[in-house]
């Protein structure tokens, strides 16, 4: 039995952080899993940059509601869904997230937290396990799965090669041509296809 995991932003959404950082103007917030592997590197760096800018939760999530699934997105996830299970893995927060699981009717979704005070300044982040994605991929697997896994950044790199079949999709330059053994595609249709290869 197949279970597909896949990554959110980046592959179904826009990147939160980056639609932020066009936003408020502040360039560093730019940076994403594509360019540091190191998330909890990144993640306490950011929330340095919120509070040397005054900003919190609020403007964050008023720049979360004028984001937009991917084109194509949610038909490629009803489509994914309509013939195998799925379930999305990401990084990032359920109070990010859950304006956009909205807008692709709610699809199961695997995140972490927020530590937020009262007046809306991010404090801090809790991770639901130590490396998320293939800890919650190895469960799968230890429950009867085969699971078939794709993203676009480093931190995808480990459940993909931990699958069964895995892709990277939309990615960078630089991460597809480190990993050459792992098929690349940039349309939702050929990974579609791809995904239905591997299942027959």
């Amino acid at each position: 039995m197949d279970i597909i995991c896949m990554d959110l932003e980046g592959v179904l959404v826009p990147e939160i952080w980056i639609a932020f950082a066009k936003e408020t103007g502040i360039q560093e917030l730019e940076r994403t899993t594509r360019d540091e592997p190191d998330y909890d590197k990144l993640m306490r760096r950011r929330i340095e940059i919120l509070k040397e800018h005054n900003l919190g939760i609020g403007e964050i999530r008023r720049t979360i509601t004028t984001i937009d699934p991917f084109e194509g997105a949610k038909e490629f996830l009803d489509t994914l869904r309509s013939f195998t299970q799925a379930v999305i893995l990401s990084d990032t927060f359920d109070q990010f997230a859950m304006p956009l699981m909205k807008k692709l009717d709610y699809p199961a979704l695997f995140c972490n937290t927020l530590t937020v005070d009262p007046s809306g300044v991010i404090t801090g982040y809790k991770m639901r396990c130590k490396d998320t994605k293939l800890t919650s991929v190895k469960a799968f697997q230890s429950m009867g799965y085969d699971t078939i896994a794709f993203g676009d950044s480093f931190n995808d790199l480990d459940m993909i090669k931990a699958s069964r079949a895995g892709f990277l999709f939309r990615t960078t330059d630089e991460i597809r041509e480190a990993h050459k053994d792992v098929p690349a595609f940039d349309t939702y249709d050929a990974l579609l296809q791809a995904i239905r290869e591997v299942m027959q």
